[in-house]
């Protein structure tokens, strides 16, 4: 009977690292809570009514189809039995051979109550659709608000975090009303719309260089977007945002992009956690003390010897080749050879401010406007998951730029 790997996550890690194992003498067996895998880069487009939810998700199912060794368990994932080697989930333990934590990681409001339930988050695909009709309704309740200051504040949007989420979620909030809302809404003053991009630190997009930090701050301001630089959050209602200087800004949206963490998987296991509750690992992506058993992706507190040993970002560069890595060395032990260390080899980073407008440090290369926005589009054309996904995707990004318009102007409640 061959070996079984089971991987907890069907994330960027998680489902790189079986699709690695399509030739290895194992049975590989995904386990998610989700029945899908999100491409959440795009996930702000959801939210800014540009796609729909369909066009950056695919089933799990679906995906693994071509793997003849790969299955898939809808589960939420609860602990992990070490010395039985059995993941624990909410439908029961599952026995392994090899265990890939690859769990991913959620929003982190350090602690805040009031921001933890007065902000939206965008990890989630739930949470960009919620988004999206929180961002309509508001719209829509405006037209019935006689009171100018309520209506102001029903049509103010605060962003929280300046990285590259908060930045292309401003952007794709600025663009949807400013191109299209304007026209939907007839009699609509513009002047009573805000978008605000708070961050704590003196500027955008801290892990860009310089020159690239000072091109996106100015791209913000030309889309109509008031950017609040050194300005820490303190607490959150539910119609402003108070900060630290004693400021407040009257907004009934609040979205929070400032902090992440690993998911809760890590804590009740007993291992060592680094920065952001972060599985620290070997060199090899192993568990020190279990060598059955790795963490690709988010969950992963591995360190970077190339970059002075600080713990590697939470990117999906990182974590699709940390999930080809192990990959590998799960196959490498099952023909009774090692584990090696793992090696990150950094493809860069880009942003995008909205339409014309983007940034991307290659290396060397630095982008900046009309030259970053096609590397942008590119980049992310080329990864959407599947081939009827990236005709949709252009599809409506083609609508949008000749048209100024957005397709999925949908306010949609589920019902259970």
């Amino acid at each position: 009977m061959r070996p079984r790997v089971v991987i907890a996550g069907a994330g960027f890690g998680g489902l790189t690292c079986a699709r690695a194992l399509k030739h290895a003498p194992v049975e590989v067996l995904l386990v998610d809570r989700n029945n899908y895998h999100l491409f959440t880069p795009l996930l702000y487009q959801v939210a800014g009514a540009l796609l729909d939810p369909g066009e950056i998700a695919r089933p799990v199912r679906q995906l693994i189809r071509p793997l003849d060794n790969a299955d898939f368990l809808q589960a939420a994932i609860i602990g992990v039995d070490f010395e039985r080697r059995h993941l624990l989930t909410d439908r029961g333990p599952i026995a392994y051979d090899y265990l890939v934590l690859a769990t991913g990681a959620q929003s982190d409001y350090f602690g805040n109550a009031s921001i933890a339930e007065h902000t939206m988050g965008l990890k989630e695909l739930d949470e960009g659709l919620a988004l999206r009709n929180r961002i309509l309704t508001q719209f829509e309740e405006s037209r019935w608000t006689e009171e100018p200051g309520r209506r102001r504040a029903l049509l103010s949007f605060a962003v929280v975090g300046a990285g590259p989420t908060g930045v292309e979620m401003a952007g794709a909030i600025s663009e949807l009303i400013r191109l299209v809302l304007r026209k939907d809404y007839r009699g609509l003053d513009i002047n009573e719309v805000r978008v605000v991009l708070i961050e704590a630190a003196p500027y955008v997009l801290g892990t860009f260089v310089p020159s690239l930090r000072e091109a996106a701050r100015r791209s913000l301001q030309r889309k109509g977007i008031e950017v609040m630089l050194g300005a820490k959050v303190e607490s959150v209602t539910d119609s402003a945002v108070r900060l630290a200087g004693g400021e407040e800004i009257a907004a009934c949206t609040v979205i929070w992009t400032a902090g992440v963490k690993a998911s809760d998987v890590g804590k009740g296991l007993g291992l060592q956690l680094v920065r952001q509750a972060r599985i620290k690992v070997d060199s090899t992506l192993q568990v020190h003390g279990h060598p059955v058993v790795f963490v690709v992706g988010d969950l992963a507190g591995a360190a970077d010897p190339a970059g002075g040993g600080a713990i590697l970002p939470m990117l999906i560069p990182v974590a699709m080749q940390e999930g080809r890595h192990v990959a590998a060395t799960i196959a490498d032990m099952v023909g009774r050879g090692g584990a090696s260390a793992f090696r990150y080899k950094d493809p860069g980073i880009m942003a995008t401010i909205g339409r014309n407008s983007a940034v991307a440090q290659l290396g060397w290369l630095h982008l900046s406007g009309f030259p970053g926005w096609l590397m942008w589009l590119g980049v992310h054309l080329v990864n959407v998951i599947s081939f009827r996904s990236r005709l949709v995707v252009l599809v409506n990004w083609a609508w949008e730029y000749l048209f100024y318009d957005r397709p999925v102007r949908l306010i949609v409640r589920a019902r259970q």
